[in-house]
């Protein structure tokens, strides 16, 4: 599953660059203003971080929520008190796109999340062009030559990357990149089952000093009780805010996290 939505990642990526060359997206990408601070947002704190997801649907749910206006969403999060918004790109499965960031990074002042299958500097490059200040790398999905290639470039455009992990395996590969923003995914990207106790068992072995996030299978308070008892800076939370009212279950998401 996760190589087949890389693949079509990919794919249309490079069905835009036909009618956008890396030239003009590289240009664009470097007449943006400087990226937000993501680091100093999520940084640990008393209350747990919350990044909150624009997202309409997934491969293992079908379809979660039309979202015909995603800035206002977007909007919803930053009032309910979140600390970066995520934005699904992904259109083939996740029904996102590039138009969603850009409208949804006009709309808040928080630090915005390019989330997709990412493996090419192209897109990379049309992240920080549509105004991204974050980029998901999934481990999974990379070679580490080409992992350490693209967690560069994300730095070198001044943006954050948020390294995805599974595995104890991927997160010591993260941290031979030097990961400043350490993920773990509790959904298998190969089977979609989902193990919350993941982030707890691999918790010990993520970097000291790395932003500490945990992904997927938060639906409740007490899901975020579980993962900041786990040692989680920050919680990962799309399903959740996109099916019920976003700023009330925000804000009882950040009550379990204190």
């Amino acid at each position: 599953m996760l190589a087949g939505l890389t693949a079509g990642a990919v794919e249309d990526a490079e069905a835009r660059a036909a009618d956008r060359p890396l030239a003009v997206v590289e240009r664009d990408a470097l007449a943006q203003a400087p990226a937000r601070d993501a680091l100093a947002a999520l940084a640990p704190a008393e209350r747990v971080r919350i990044i909150a997801e624009v997202k309409r649907a997934s491969p293992s749910r079908g379809d979660l929520a039309d979202i015909p206006d995603p800035a206002l969403q977007a909007s919803r999060y930053e009032q309910g008190g979140a600390s970066v918004i995520s934005v699904l790109t992904e259109g083939r499965r996740f029904k996102g796109s590039l138009a969603d960031l850009e409208a949804v990074k006009a709309a808040v002042s928080l630090p915005v999340l390019r989330k997709d299958f990412i493996a090419t500097p192209y897109q990379v490059l049309e992240a920080r062009a549509s105004g991204a200040d974050l980029v998901l790398l999934i481990v999974a999905a990379l070679e580490q030559p080409l992992l350490a290639q693209l967690h560069t470039m994300v730095l070198e455009l001044g943006m954050t990357p948020l390294v995805e992990t599974h595995s104890l395996d991927e997160v010591h590969r993260a941290a031979d990149i030097g990961a400043q923003l350490v993920g773990v995914n509790a959904r298998n990207l190969s089977t979609f089952e989902l193990d919350r106790d993941l982030f707890g068992r691999l918790f010990e072995h993520l970097p000291a000093d790395a932003v500490k996030i945990a992904e997927s299978a938060v639906l409740t308070p007490a899901d975020v009780a579980h993962y900041r008892a786990a040692g989680a800076d920050a919680v990962l939370i799309g399903e959740a805010l996109v099916t019920n009212d976003p700023v009330t279950t925000l804000h009882a998401f950040l009550e379990a996290g204190a």
